[in-house]
Order: C-alpha cells, then structure tokens, then sequence
C-alpha cells in the first residue's frame, strides 16, 4: 500500500504532457460585390427628337381675274374638297354683256365699212387704168400731132389723179380692217372677261379660309377670296437643334405623334432648311406627313426622326465615365483585376451606348462607372442579370 502512494505522488510531481496545438491560419479576405456588364451586340438606333407645328406644304391663295363686278353666287365654303377648274364663285354679268353688244355691233359696223372701202378700191383702180389708157392715147396723138400739147397734160394729169384715189381708196380699206381687227380683240376681251367672271379653284385642294361676300365688289386688293390647302397636303415644322439639324437628311423616316391620336402617324423629312435662328440658335426641317386624315393645320405634334440604324457593340450609359483623356470604362479582366479603358462613343440609345472602339464582344465592365473602385482593385463580379 504503501509502494502505491509513493508511485501516486511521484506521478503528481511530473509536468503534465500538452497536447500540440495547430498553427493559427489567417481568414481569406472577401473581395467586393459590384454589378459587371456584359459588352454585346445590339441593334442601335440614333433618333432626332423635335417638335414643332403642323402646316401646309403650299398655300393657293384664290383672287379674281377681273374687278369692279358684284359677286352673285358663292359656291363653295371652309372645309370643302375641291377639283382643279371647280367653280366657286360667280360674279354679275349684266355690265359685260352690255359691253359685249356694243362691240359686236361695232364689229359689224367695221366689217361692213370695209365692203364699202373695197368696193371704193375697185372703182379707183378702174378709172385709174382708164386715166392711164386715155394719157397713153393722148400722148401717141400728139406725137402724131393730131393732138394739142394741152389735151396730153391734161390725160396725164387725170391719169395721176386717178392713181392717187386708189392709193387713198387702199388705205382707207386697210383702215376698215384694222377697225375690224380691233372691233375683234375688244369683244374677245369682253369674252374673256365673261369667262372670268366664275371664279375657279387654280388647283385641286380643300379650302380654309373665305373672306368673298355676295354683293361685295369683286377686286384683286386686298384679302383673297378663298385660301387653298393645295391638294390637302400638310407638312410638320419643326425647330431642331442647331448640332442635330447637321445630321438631318431629306428622305429620313421620321414617327410622328399629335395629341388626340392613339396611333403615330408616319412621316419623311422632306426639306432641312439651310438657315438657323441667330437669337434662338434652332433650324427648321420639314416633315411631310404621309395621312393627313387625323392632322389639321395648326396642331402641335412631336417628330422622332431615324437618323440611323445599325448593329454594334453597346455597354449601359452608367458604365461609362468621362475624364480628362475622355470617356472610359472600367474593364474587369479575368481574375477579377479592374482596369480603366478608354472608348469611344456613338449612338445613346434607351438606356445603352454605343461603343466603336475600346472593347470587344464579351468583355466585362463595372455596370456603375462612379462605383468604389480603382484601376487596379479586385472585385467579385456579380452579372448585372442576376441582381435583376
């Protein structure tokens, strides 16, 4: 027992063994989350936002061709669709049928006045060549001497006097036919004057404005009679930017929208106009609309126009910074590294830029440009889908 205690307290005086213990690890570090883009390919479209008023393409202003005669009848109103040639107004008659009598009177007058000088011309010119025979005669005796010197002088002189009537006898006939000649233009005058007396559409279109009033007198001073919408069609003006009016081009599409229409309307820009507003800096560019049923003069509509189109890389507008060496972006390369890449822009489109140089398909950049990050830093890239 004794042998047992001592084995006891013996043991007790010996140091107790420690079991080893591991070597102390250091924690991995845990990168930063950030939201990365995919560079892809997509279809861009640049657009040119403008808006503006709707107009006429050609306004036909309608006068009468003849004044000083009461206006009659009006035959069409404000709204109307019109043809080429359609009559719309009607002006009295009652002065220039009179005046047309009295021309075709004069008429008859000159023509019958030239009988008579033609007649005269005949009588002229036969005693004339009588006068001519008898001097001959005359002047052949007295060359014979069976005739005094005084008969020959006075042959002759019958004879001169003779040709003179029918030379006045000639002119007094053409003075017949140019009386007749102007007796003619003076009633074809009153003719024409007669045919303009229905006031005509000079073109197919519809009318907006009527100022003419039955009983008022007919003149070209003044306001016109009606105001044409030539052929109805209208165009969309619209002020644009001076730096977008340069990339406008006549032949664009163009979608239009007016307010009280649920569909847009389609349109082509048909002029840009070459001239820009020095006080407000903005060019006009004319769209011509293709329907015109639900567009009136005068509305206020908004244009976007196509300026072009294509398929290229983009990346989101939020991934690219700008500095002073230009617009960047911040490219993720494999492993998570970030660096700063410098791009070059094109179209902006819903959200997306284009992207023309500086990255290719595949590449990855930070979603948010303005992100915590520097060129350098390692990330853990999170897809921009997934934070969706």
């Amino acid at each position: 027992m004794a042998r047992f205690l001592l084995s006891v307290m013996l043991l007790g005086m010996l140091p107790m063994a420690v079991p080893a213990q591991e070597a102390p690890v250091a924690p991995q570090q845990a990168l930063p989350a950030i939201t990365v883009s995919t560079v892809v390919r997509l279809p861009m479209r640049d657009r040119v936002i403008a808006s503006g008023l709707v107009g006429a393409v050609e306004m036909v202003q309608v006068q009468p061709l003849i004044e000083g005669q009461p206006i009659e009848a009006l035959l069409a109103d404000v709204g109307d669709a019109v043809a080429q040639g359609q009559v719309l107004a009607r002006l009295s008659l009652s002065t220039l049928e009179l005046q047309k009598s009295q021309f075709t009177a004069s008429l008859a007058s000159a023509r019958a006045t030239i009988a008579q000088a033609e007649a005269q011309v005949l009588e002229a010119q036969a005693s004339g060549d009588e006068a001519q025979r008898v001097a001959r005669r005359t002047a052949q005796l007295r060359a014979q001497g069976a005739a005094s010197q005084a008969a020959a002088d006075t042959a002759q002189a019958a004879s001169v006097s003779a040709n003179a009537r029918v030379v006045v006898a000639r002119q007094t006939l053409e003075a017949a036919r140019a009386q007749v000649a102007l007796a003619e233009a003076q009633l074809a005058n009153v003719e024409l004057q007669l045919q303009r007396t229905n006031v005509v559409a000079p073109v197919a279109g519809e009318i907006v404005a009527r100022n003419a009033q039955v009983g008022a007198i007919a003149s070209a001073q003044g306001e016109p009679m009606f105001t044409l919408l030539r052929d109805g069609a209208l165009e969309l003006f619209v002020d644009v930017a001076e730096q977008d009016l340069i990339r406008l081009r006549a032949g664009q599409p163009a979608v239009i929208s007016t307010l009280g229409t649920t569909d847009p309307l389609r349109g082509t820009v048909r002029l840009v106009e070459p001239a820009i507003d020095t006080a407000t800096r903005l060019g006009r560019a004319r769209i011509a609309i293709e329907s015109t049923q639900d567009v009136r003069s005068g509305m206020f509509a908004e244009a976007e126009i196509l300026v072009a189109e294509r398929e290229t890389l983009a990346v989101p507008v939020t991934a690219v910074g700008s500095g002073p060496e230009g617009p960047t972006v911040m490219r993720v390369r494999q492993g998570g590294t970030v660096e700063r890449a410098p791009v070059r822009t094109g179209i902006r489109d819903g959200g997306m830029v284009e992207i023309t140089e500086g990255l290719f398909s595949g590449d990855l950049v930070v979603t948010k440009a303005a992100a915590f990050v520097r060129p350098g830093d390692r990330i853990n890239p999170v897809p921009s889908d997934a934070t969706n």
